[in-house]
């Protein structure tokens, strides 16, 4: 099995729906009411309900489980950059863009809305074979 090189890039997209808003706050126990309570996130600075900032973040996880060998996150730097409001769609992509040795690799991380960048952010990833997985 290959791993992952400089150039390779991938992506993956996921539609922020209450739902999934509201299941993030269960699992994680964020229950910040500008996730949670409509009201409330609409007396507040984003006239309305927003989705978690990692959950847009996770996106960017799942991008970078696509590329190729077994991903490992070592680091990751994120910079929030615009909300995501139920019913939008997060497209992340993940970019190898340099090799730092020992299979560690540095990663270009962005997720999108269709208007806007709304989480920035760079990764390092240790990328192994599935053999090395095993031994």
């Amino acid at each position: 099995m290959s791993i992952a090189q400089p150039g390779d890039q991938t992506r993956s997209r996921r539609e922020i729906t209450t739902d999934r808003i509201e299941q993030f706050a269960d699992i994680t126990g964020d229950d910040n009411p500008l996730h949670l309570d409509a009201d409330y996130a609409a007396a507040g600075l984003f006239d309305g309900r927003i989705s978690h900032g990692m959950l847009a973040a996770g996106v960017i996880s799942s991008a970078l489980a696509k590329l190729p060998g077994d991903i490992i996150y070592l680091s990751q730097d994120l910079s929030f950059e615009q909300p995501v409001y139920p019913g939008e769609t997060v497209t992340a992509t993940a970019h190898v863009v340099e090799a730092l040795g020992d299979n560690q690799f540095r990663v270009e991380t962005v997720a999108r809305t269709d208007d806007d960048i709304v989480v920035d952010g760079e990764a390092t990833v240790l990328a192994l074979a599935r053999d090395e997985v095993a031994d």
